[in-house]
């Protein structure tokens, strides 16, 4: 649960409009498991991605982004993102 609040805080920390913006909703903290030490997974309804965004941080302390449509399939995936990256990934992704 801790590193889900970490990750909104983060993202607000770098733009506090952004999972508004994105039409974020529905979160939900990740577990830990094998390769993550837990994460974060939320629906969001932008212009560009409709679907779930999952954010997991991996052991060696890097983002994993998931982007995943309406029926949970993976439709872009990307890796090592750090902390001071979120929002612009995100942003790339929505097409921003």
């Amino acid at each position: 649960m801790e590193i889900a609040k970490t990750i909104i805080a983060q993202i607000n920390y770098a733009d506090k409009w952004a999972l508004m913006a994105y039409g974020s909703r529905n979160y939900v903290a990740l577990p830990e498991s094998k390769e993550y030490q837990g994460g974060l997974q939320f629906k969001v309804n932008g212009f560009h991605h409709k679907g779930f965004v999952r954010v997991q941080l991996k052991w060696i302390d890097t983002y994993t982004i998931t982007f995943l449509n309406k029926k949970g399939d993976v439709k872009k995936e990307v890796e090592d993102v750090y902390c001071d990256m979120l929002v612009n990934v995100l942003d790339y992704i929505e097409g921003k």
